[in-house]
């Protein structure tokens, strides 16, 4: 069985750093696409970065230069280092994994069928 489970949610002022924890089981970094997204209220949900099943590291391109990936492949945890926050951070945070094979990558919500229930990250001015 898959679970995934993120914490390391809450609030900072502007201009504050967090790291996100994304604890995977039944996947192993390096071999399975994991994500992370997040969702602000009333928006989509959207991309952040992701590490593919080579160990590639890739971001979205709004969220390049901003957030950075790390991992810990004996716990299989994946990190989200987020620096010099600002109010427009605001959001639900999700880490999610694709089970199934894919040649491919992609930063669309549908492409991964394991998610965790997110946790929150509040950054006030």
């Amino acid at each position: 069985q898959v679970t995934v489970m993120e914490s390391g949610g809450g609030s900072v002022q502007a201009g504050g750093s967090l790291v996100l924890s994304c604890t995977t089981s039944g996947v192993a970094i390096n071999r399975n696409h994991i994500a992370w997204f997040r969702q602000a209220p009333g928006k989509e949900r959207e991309g952040i970065a992701l590490i593919d099943s080579s160990g590639i590291k890739r971001y979205t391109d709004s969220m390049k230069g901003a957030f950075t990936l790390s991992q810990d492949n004996d716990n299989n945890i994946l990190y989200l280092h987020m620096n010099s926050l600002k109010p427009d951070d605001t959001a639900m945070y999700y880490c999610a994994v694709r089970t199934r094979f894919a040649a491919y990558y992609s930063f669309q919500p549908s492409f991964f069928d394991v998610w965790g229930q997110g946790t929150q990250v509040t950054v006030s001015s």
